[in-house]
C-alpha cells in the first residue's frame, strides 16, 4: 500500500501552492485570493447542538455519528466532535502550542516550510492546486512527531514535542 508521504514525493507541487499569504504584509486582497461570491443559501445540517452552530458539532457517542460525519463532510467540509475520549488536558496543550506556532511572524514559520514533495510542515493545504483561486489560510501538517520542526522554531524549548 502506498503511503501519503510516497504520493507527495511522487507528485511535488510548486512553491506558490505551498507558501501561505502573509496577512501582515498586505493592504488589500490580491486577485489570486479573491473567490467568486455565491448567493445561494448554505444548507444547514442536523447537529446535536440546539444552538445550531456555524460548524456542525457531532457527538461520537451518537448511534448516528457516522451519517452525521458524512453529511458534515459533504456539506461543510469540517466539523467538531464531542465525546471523543481525548483528555481535556491534552486538547488544551495542543491548542496552546497551536496558538504559539501561529503567533510567530511569517518569516519565522517559513523556517519549517513544507517542501514541494513533502507531507509535513508549514504551508497551505495540499489540496490547493485543485482550485482556481488560492486559499485564505495557513496550516501546519503533522504526521508522527513534529520534534524536528519544533527544534528549528524553538531551539531552547522543544523537548516536550518528542
Amino acid at each position: 500500500m502506498t503511503t501519503l508521504s510516497e504520493v507527495y514525493r511522487n507528485d511535488p507541487i510548486t512553491d506558490h501552492h505551498i507558501i501561505p499569504l502573509d496577512f501582515d504584509s498586505i493592504e488589500e486582497v490580491p486577485e489570486s485570493h479573491t473567490w467568486p461570491r455565491f448567493d445561494e443559501p448554505i444548507n444547514k445540517i442536523q447537529t446535536h447542538n440546539i444552538k445550531d452552530p456555524l460548524i456542525p458539532v457531532i457527538d461520537l457517542a451518537s448511534p448516528n455519528a457516522r451519517n452525521l460525519i458524512g453529511q458534515a463532510c459533504e456539506t461543510w467540509g469540517m466539523f467538531q466532535v464531542i465525546n471523543h475520549g481525548v483528555p481535556s488536558e491534552l486538547v488544551k496543550n495542543v491548542e496552546y502550542e497551536s496558538r504559539r506556532l501561529f503567533a510567530l511572524q511569517t518569516h519565522e514559520k517559513r523556517r519549517v516550510l513544507r517542501s514541494a514533495d513533502g507531507a509535513t510542515g508549514y504551508g497551505v493545504a495540499r489540496i490547493s492546486p485543485f482550485f482556481d483561486k488560492r486559499m485564505w489560510h495557513e496550516g501546519f501538517t503533522i504526521m508522527g512527531s513534529c520534534g524536528d520542526d519544533a527544534k528549528v522554531l524553538w531551539p531552547h524549548d522543544y523537548q516536550r514535542f518528542w
